[in-house]
């Protein structure tokens, strides 16, 4: 899993969120305590400056209104010194101004040059004029400090006759809000830091068990159900970790579950005989078992994710949507020219509750066998049927000629006669291999083996045509000079070898050559029989051990062959433990082999 982000962290988001807040509410109290301390200070000093100022006001009144003897100090000498006597460490100074806006007196020693002098201010005229007061704050520019000027009209008897222009430092009063401004700043910075170490704790409390769980989810997430997660107290992060701890082990069990019915769908899957193949909701391949990959000689890459249409080769015929509908199963032909491979497919649609298709299971049966068998079982009946009925029709020929009189003919009834009884002697023997045949089929019947020494069994059988044979032909021996003994049905495989060597003097021309040979081959004899005959065509050698094959069916017929004796050699001798096969090259003769367990002579063992 990646991991987190240093401020991605859900313990620095909670300790941000938490300072943030803390410094937001300590800022909205600082900014209403300043706001409120700027305007009570202000309040005040401007109420104390405006108070001393009517008093002023009331001395200068009384002397403007006073009559003055030649022998008393003048107008401007006495409003002097009433102004002087109100002078102050906050008041900068006191003007006193008449209706015509000439200066009388000034508080200020700097500034007696002005007396006498007309007042250029505009709030003195407005005072004047609108018989108002005015109070406001400016900049000195000189001092750079701010200074609270009020003006006051000093009215007699309904007549303003001048004006109080004041000038106060008020400088100190904003000097004084700084350093309460700074005084909370440090509180608020002091708080914040206490608050954010308080805010880490309380983080950790609330974050421990988070980061505890989201431990657990990752190794679960890996498998790992054994870990369990801490429980802190009984709130709800307590609840929260109870509720994860069980939610933990009912997974495990769950997992367990689901584990042990996996691995006996796998066991199933991989020990069927069929294959079977399961799609997604879009038809390509998901899951695949062993005996699918083998029937469809494929590989488990080459097969995954592809769609089942173009792996079974149904693309030209079939879509996915199609094969959902399908109910019947469907014959898959991989034939080739050697070899024939059928399989069959049925089809199964996976679906939810609701109805929609989840995939499709496809279940893959090799019917190459059945179809060999019925193949060979409907082959097996035409070939008796045409074996049969070929002498009946010859015996019904001649039977229906003796009924019509021929048989007064003594010239050609017994000729007719002949016929008759060499074909029912042909559907005899015909009958009687087919008997055998069905016998072994069955495996009802019992082998009466005894040990025998099988280069004289063999000899004396080859020495039994050698003294019949009807043709010029010569009978080539290549025997081992070692005693080979051999357990067998001396019977069964006296007719084994008739029928081979039977069958290599019917295809071997006059003056051919007959080979004999056996060899040592680990625990087994190999038995040869070669001719010079016809031979076989390459692509029908495999075939001439199969029921009613013949290399050339006119020859073998007339020659009263049964199309059954080769055929009855191979069950005898995988009877007893052996195998036979052929090799040909056409124009060039017929060699058959077939081998038996054997065992060495032993001194003193057969006395």
């Amino acid at each position: 899993m990646q991991k987190v982000g240093f401020f991605r962290s859900i313990h620095v988001k909670f300790v941000l969120i938490y300072v943030m807040l803390i410094l937001l509410a300590m800022q909205i109290i600082g900014i209403y305590f300043a706001s409120k301390l700027e305007h009570t200070l202000k309040s005040n000093f401007t109420t104390s400056v405006v108070d001393r100022l009517n008093l002023v006001e009331f001395s200068v009144r009384e002397e403007m209104m006073k009559e003055r003897p030649l022998d008393d100090p003048t107008l401007e000498q006495s409003l002097r010194t009433v102004l002087l006597g109100f002078s102050s460490e906050d008041i900068n100074e006191v003007r006193v101004i008449n209706s015509r806006y000439r200066i009388l007196a000034s508080s200020a020693l700097d500034n007696q040059a002005m007396v006498g002098q007309r007042s250029r201010d505009e709030f003195v005229k407005k005072s004047i004029t609108s018989e108002s007061s005015y109070e406001h704050i400016r900049l000195d520019q000189k001092k750079g400090e701010r200074i609270f000027v009020v003006t006051k009209p000093i009215i007699v008897g309904g007549e303003v006759v001048g004006t109080l222009y004041l000038e106060s430092n008020i400088e100190k009063v904003f000097e004084q809000i700084d350093e309460i401004n700074e005084i909370l700043a440090v509180g608020t910075a002091v708080s914040l830091s206490i608050t954010i170490i308080i805010g880490i704790f309380i983080a950790q409390t609330m974050t421990r068990p988070i980061s505890d769980m989201r431990r657990q989810a990752q190794a679960m997430a890996k498998g790992n159900f054994s870990r369990k997660v801490h429980v802190y107290g009984n709130d709800e992060m307590g609840q929260l970790a109870i509720a994860f701890n069980h939610l933990t082990n009912q997974l495990q069990e769950s997992q367990s579950t689901t584990e042990s019915e996996r691995r006996k769908l796998a066991s199933v899957l991989e020990n069927m005989t069929d294959g079977v193949i399961a799609t997604d909701r879009k038809g390509r391949v998901s899951l695949i078992n062993d005996a699918a990959l083998l029937m469809l000689k494929m590989t488990r890459d080459t097969v995954l994710n592809r769609p089942i249409s173009s792996i079974l080769g149904l693309e030209q015929e079939y879509a996915f949507e199609d094969l959902i509908q399908i109910n019947d199963s469907i014959a898959l032909d991989f034939s080739t020219e050697q070899s024939p491979y059928i399989l069959r497919a049925n089809f199964s649609v996976t679906q939810r509750e609701t109805g929609f298709v989840n995939g499709l299971i496809v279940v893959l049966h090799d019917n190459t066998e059945q179809e060999k068998i019925d193949m060979e079982r409907r082959e097996f009946v035409s070939n008796v049927s045409h074996e049969l009925r070929t002498p009946l029709t010859t015996m019904r020929s001649y039977l229906e000629a003796l009924a019509d009189g021929a048989w007064k003919n003594e010239e050609i009834a017994p000729s007719f006669l002949h016929v008759t009884q060499t074909e029912t002697e042909r559907m005899i023997r015909l009958v009687n291999d087919l008997l055998k045949l069905s016998r072994m089929d069955s495996r009802n019947y019992d082998l009466n083996s005894e040990w025998v020494e099988f280069n004289h069994f063999f000899n004396s059988i080859i020495d039994r045509f050698e003294f019949s044979k009807t043709h010029e032909g010569h009978f080539r021996r290549l025997f081992p000079s070692t005693d080979l003994f051999v357990e067998i049905d001396t019977d069964k495989m006296t007719q084994v070898v008739d029928n081979i060597i039977s069958n290599a003097l019917k295809y071997s021309p006059d003056g051919g050559d007959i080979r004999f040979g056996v060899t040592m081959s680990d625990q087994f004899i190999k038995v040869m029989i070669s001719d010079d005959g016809m031979g076989i065509p390459q692509s029908n050698v495999k075939r001439i051990f199969d029921r009613f094959y013949r290399a050339d069916r006119a020859r073998s017929r007339a020659m009263g062959g049964t199309g059954l004796g080769l055929a009855i050699a191979r069950e005898m001798v995988i009877a007893h433990g052996g195998d036979i096969w052929a090799e040909s090259e056409e124009g060039k003769g017929t060699t058959i082999f077939f081998t038996l367990p054997f065992e060495l002579q032993e001194d003193g063992e057969w006395d």
